[in-house]
């Protein structure tokens, strides 16, 4: 009896790990890490900043994204163009808790292997400078914008250039000095954020 479930838990397992690893797959290939900025003036800084995961299929694959946000534990479906007749899907996790808990800590795990394992690596350090309060100035907003801008082929596909961008923040002295992120920078918010979450 015992040996039956044993079996059955390493089967259980096994499937597990197929899971795991064919969406990690899915994601080198179809998702997306992105750091979306928005003017806003009713912000003290102008900016608002909104870390993204997306991963996209055809209608005709919604189960797979719907596998996807199951092994997630996290995310909503949607229409990825709905004003056009584009019939693509798109899995989107914009919450930043399910994105510092749940999608970070999965491709931690579940390594990437295409160039987006770049992409992801700063996505992770940006969702933890957020964690960390590090967007509630204007020298941190800067030193996100930077690193958000060496992701996704340097941001060739964004409306705005990094300039104009930095241009835009309410607080002209602080725009006058715009710092450079560093790797201890990194280290600190990810140890703040190892910190509070325990």
């Amino acid at each position: 009896m015992r040996d039956n479930v044993t079996r059955a838990d390493n089967q259980q397992e096994r499937s597990k790990e197929f899971w795991r690893g064919y969406v990690t797959g899915l994601v080198d290939s179809e998702g997306s890490f992105h750091i979306a900025f928005q003017i806003r003036d009713d912000l003290p800084l102008g900016i608002s900043i909104i870390p993204e995961f997306h991963v996209s299929q055809n209608e005709d694959s919604k189960a797979v994204l719907a596998i996807t946000r199951d092994i997630l534990g996290c995310g909503y479906i949607k229409p990825n163009h709905r004003k056009s007749s584009d019939l693509t899907l798109v899995l989107v996790v914009r919450d930043r808790f399910d994105l510092l808990t749940k999608v970070i800590p999965f491709f931690e795990i579940n390594q990437l292997k295409t160039t987006k394992s770049h992409d992801f690596t700063i996505f992770a350090h940006i969702v933890r400078l957020m964690h960390a309060s590090v967007h509630g100035s204007s020298e941190g907003i800067i030193k996100i914008i930077q690193m958000a801008y060496t992701m996704n082929n340097h941001g060739k596909r964004r409306s705005r250039s990094k300039e104009v961008l930095i241009s835009l923040l309410k607080s002209p002295e602080t725009i006058r000095k715009t710092p450079s992120f560093d790797r201890e920078d990194i280290v600190r918010a990810a140890s703040f954020d190892r910190r509070t979450s325990s």
